[in-house]
């Protein structure tokens, strides 16, 4: 059996790892995660990415996730120091391929986030 995983996997860890790293101290970043991406569809990446960047709290920190992620090792933008200075330098084809994992890690961490996180109108335990 091999020990190599696929990226599906590598990018479902690192989406879960994002979530246990702020669990207890969220209001509302799970909301804020289940709103980007329809945001990233009708704006796209940069656009999106861009109000996130300029928001405090949890927006930022959403920002800071998905930042890490898309310019991390495994990431369309490897080795990019920041997340719009990857998008404003790169072509077209490396934006498309970003947006399209933006969206894919999104998936998992929404998931992860409904799993982990108090939702609104979730009552007090």
């Amino acid at each position: 059996m091999s020990t190599k995983r696929i990226h599906e996997q590598v990018r479902a860890e690192d989406a879960l790892a994002k979530v246990k790293l702020i669990r207890g101290t969220e209001d509302k970043y799970g909301s804020y995660v289940n709103s980007l991406p329809a945001s990233i569809v009708m704006n796209g990446l940069g656009q999106a990415m861009a109000t996130e960047a300029s928001s405090k709290g949890e927006h930022k920190k959403l920002y800071d996730n998905l930042s890490t992620w898309l310019c991390g090792e495994d990431g369309p933008y490897r080795g990019g120091s920041d997340l719009l200075d990857s998008i404003v330098k790169n072509g077209q084809e490396d934006y498309l391929r970003a947006q399209a994992e933006a969206l894919a890690w999104l998936n998992w961490h929404k998931k992860f986030c409904r799993a982990y996180l108090k939702q609104d109108g979730d009552r007090s335990d």
